[in-house]
């Protein structure tokens, strides 16, 4: 074989076996980020539900506490005009 030839093997070996390395860790990276991504939403759909729970049970204050009290609009009986100091 002449020189060309091998160091033209050499290169092109060079190149597939770079290829072969970056395309593999380029697919771990892209598997990571996928999974970060899916702990992102996990906890955003905990969080959500906490809310919801929080949400429900202010609700549930609110209907007992308007058993118990009389509750009414205040500002439709105030007259127009600024608020009071």
């Amino acid at each position: 074989m002449s020189r060309a030839s091998k160091l033209t093997l050499l290169g092109t070996s060079l190149s597939a076996a770079g290829t072969v390395v970056f395309v593999h860790f380029q697919q771990k990276w892209e598997k990571d980020a996928m999974h970060q991504g899916v702990v992102r939403d996990m906890e955003q759909q905990r969080i959500k539900k906490e809310r919801q729970l929080d949400f429900d049970l202010q609700r549930e204050l609110e209907a007992e506490y308007k058993k118990v009290q009389t509750v009414r609009d205040s500002t439709a009986d105030a007259p127009p005009g600024p608020p009071p100091r």
